[in-house]
């Protein structure tokens, strides 16, 4: 809803009321028209301030309301009554003013924000673009150049950046509703056509047409494949060119095109996703509703690495007082001139309200001792992470949490050599850890609701994303990348080249295709894992099947060749030398691969794109369901979000669980049927994703209720 009040010296106020950021629900919007017509007939108003209550001016649209018909008075003709109004309305802003709630700002006659308050058209994540005018009032506000750069990307703006670039016409330290009171009682009675951006030219450089086509160019090469940043550079370029009038016709066909197609829908699912998450549970019944976390203040981070020196960083930048603790002295040396860098850095790039906490450096284990919460960050080796627990656990004090990176290993043996198992989970970050949103939070059958929360509310402090789940090799990411590689590494043995298997991957949306993903992660991490698991190494006889399953030892005899990736200078691909960044097909390769081939009697065969793509990302999404079914994740949104945030999934595509869904259930269980083969288990469809084909394939967001319904059938 919308309140109406008159204020003294005739200014009507004008006040949204739609906890939490006061969304244009129909509510909402039916208030507004409402109260300016009220403004407008009452002749003792002279002028108009539009805000929100709570210190919010508003968050945008509804989007709870996009699944169904639209309700209520449409926004666009709001909007533009809202300008036509012949008395001076001024919006104050404070909180935030995005998506529609900056249209409904840029409809004012004024805008008056406080200084923390952030704006921003940010409709491109969500796969659609300002669709109430915002596409074409904006450029013709603050130029062409500046609203390209604004709309295509979605960022948010300070108060302060939208006051340069001109969005802004006063910004405050106090009260924003107070200060635009008094302006608009200011300005009553003067003219207000040079106030209605609709009716005013928009500012273009001399070489419009080079500049569009050139950010055009930019925006498809950025948004692999999405559509809607697309979408956004038509729209300005109609602003730029048209009449206002064939403008908005513009902006209103592209949104049509935009609203309902399949990769709208993904984007709103991820958007939803991304807060499913944090509603987590365990399988004992603790929830996020019901669980403690403790405020951490002091923490320590153990090995100073390149994941290591990121998560010292990431504390830091919360505020939180880090001891880092690395025992090799070259190491620390180069630790200690790095991280202040990295922390400068970032706290510069993040313009940071509070000074970050005080880093201290240290070789010494024991000087963890007072902390609240230490991360361990060694080398991937369990037999180092088994000896650095049981330090940890006779150094810490009681009730410390320690909390290991690890990728995959087991977090109940690492639990089960301290005194408190309870105290212990996994803290998957992804690197650069300061930067990636992603946080896999692992817990045991022992790991403590307290535990949990400390860890998922931490990780929400540091920005991230943090999913809990169970505890099995790999977690939920590591462990569907492996049949993803394994497919791969089978497609070469069969006739595909590393390019040709990367371009179908970064056509579907990826940024980096699994071998370019490879070289620059290095071969060798991989090797070292497999070596560990006894596939390969001294003693290890090469052949195709390796513990009764089809193998590939192509990334193997890579290796043992020396070609590590980047590092290198070679790897599946050819660089300028070590550290080299751009990737060129190697000849060798090419001869490598037909030599294997002739050594092992395989025949090379022409592979498609269509069996690149349903191999490599049906065997993904089939781990994913076989996941689901151990209960490792709780849903496929979890599953979603991580692929998303941490993996590269395209976020347009939903992510890998909800790409199912729009493939179509039955299709992707036809097709793992016709790639099935006896000695490649991952092939071999799940029993979730037949039950869910016999139970008619219901759709995504009904799939965390099936499981539990059949969870608890099995219980019974």
């Amino acid at each position: 809803m919308a309140t109406y009040s008159r204020l003294p010296g005739s200014v009507a106020l004008i006040t949204l009321h739609n906890p939490p950021v006061n969304a244009l629900s129909a509510a909402v919007r039916q208030g507004i028209v409402d109260a300016v017509q009220r403004a407008l007939k009452d002749p003792k108003v002279t002028s108009v301030v539009i805000c929100g209550q709570n210190g919010k001016f508003c968050g945008g649209a509804d989007i709870r309301e996009f699944a169904g018909p639209m309700l209520g008075p449409p926004l666009v003709p709001m909007i533009h009554a809202i300008e036509a109004v012949d008395k001076p309305v001024a919006a104050a802003i404070e909180g935030v003013a995005l998506g529609g709630g900056l249209e409904l700002a840029l409809a004012c006659h004024y805008r008056i924000a406080h200084s923390k308050a952030v704006l921003g058209l940010p409709e491109v994540t969500l796969g659609l673009l300002p669709g109430a005018g915002g596409s074409q009032r904006l450029p013709r506000l603050i130029g062409l150049t500046a609203a390209l750069d604004l709309i295509t990307t979605g960022r948010h703006v300070s108060a302060a950046e939208a006051l340069k670039l001109g969005v802004l016409d006063q910004v405050t330290d106090s009260n924003a509703v107070d200060l635009a009171v008094e302006f608009v009682r200011s300005v009553a009675g003067q003219p207000l056509d040079s106030r209605r951006l609709s009716t005013l030219p928009c500012p273009c450089p001399p070489d419009v047409d080079s500049l569009l086509d050139k950010v055009m160019s930019k925006v498809r090469q950025r948004s692999r494949g999405a559509l809607a940043p697309v979408a956004c550079v038509r729209a300005l370029r109609a602003a730029a060119s048209l009449p206002y009038a064939q403008g908005m016709e513009k902006e209103r066909e592209l949104m049509a095109t935009l609203f309902n197609s399949g990769q709208a829908r993904a984007l709103q699912y991820a958007f939803f996703s991304q807060r499913v998450v944090g509603k987590w549970s365990l399988p004992s019944g603790a929830r996020w509703d019901n669980s403690t976390a403790r405020i951490i203040s002091k923490a320590a981070v153990i090995g100073l690495g390149t994941m290591g020196r990121g998560i010292v960083v990431a504390l830091a930048l919360t505020g939180i007082s880090v001891v880092a603790v690395e025992t090799q002295e070259k190491q620390l040396a180069e630790a200690s001139r790095v991280v202040p860098a990295m922390l400068q850095r970032e706290a510069g790039r993040r313009r940071l309200a509070t000074p970050p906490g005080v880093i201290s450096f240290s070789s010494n284990l024991q000087d963890v001792s007072e902390v609240e919460l230490v991360i361990e960050a060694v080398f991937e080796d369990m037999s180092l992470k088994l000896q650095v627990f049981k330090h940890l656990s006779s150094v810490c004090r009681p009730g410390t949490l320690l909390c290991s990176n690890t990728s995959g290993l087991d977090i109940d043996q690492l639990a089960a050599v301290t005194q408190s198992p309870g105290l212990v989970v996994g803290m998957h970050f992804f690197a650069p850890a300061h930067v990636m949103k992603l946080l896999e939070v692992v817990y045991g059958p022992r790991s403590s609701p307290e535990a949990v929360a400390t860890a998922m509310q931490l990780g929400k402090r540091m920005g991230k994303v943090g999913v809990a789940v169970g505890n099995c090799p790999g977690f939920v990411g590591n462990r569907m990348l492996k049949p993803y590689l394994e497919q791969a590494n089978f497609l070469l043995e069969e006739g595909a080249t590393p390019r040709q298997v990367d371009e179908a991957l970064e056509e579907f949306g990826f940024p980096m295709g699994v071998f370019r993903m490879s070289d620059l992660s290095g071969l060798d991490v991989g090797w070292r894992i497999r070596k560990e698991a006894g596939l390969t190494g001294p003693g290890v006889e090469s052949t195709r099947t390796r513990q009764g399953r089809r193998y590939s030892p192509l990334p193997d005899q890579m290796c043992e060749a020396g070609r590590l990736g980047q590092k290198t200078g070679k790897g599946w691909y050819q660089y300028d030398g070590p550290g080299g960044r751009v990737a060129r097909s190697d000849p060798w390769v090419h001869i490598f691969l037909e030599t294997y081939r002739a050594e092992h009697g395989l025949v090379a065969r022409s592979i498609t794109l269509e069996e690149i793509l349903e191999r490599c990302l049906y065997a993904l999404i089939n781990e994913g369901f076989n996941i689901l079914q151990d209960a490792v994740a709780a849903g496929p949104e979890d599953i979603d979000a991580i692929y998303v945030f941490g993996y590269g999934w395209p976020r347009h595509r939903g992510g890998p669980m909800f790409h199912a869904d729009q493939v179509g259930l039955g299709r992707i269980l036809q097709r793992l049927n016709q790639h099935s083969h006896p000695d490649v288990p991952h092939l071999k469809p799940s029993t979730l994703l037949r039950r869910l084909v016999a139970a008619g394939s219901p759709p995504v967001q009904k799939w965390r209720e099936f499981i539990n319904k059949e969870r608890v059938h099995s219980q019974l």
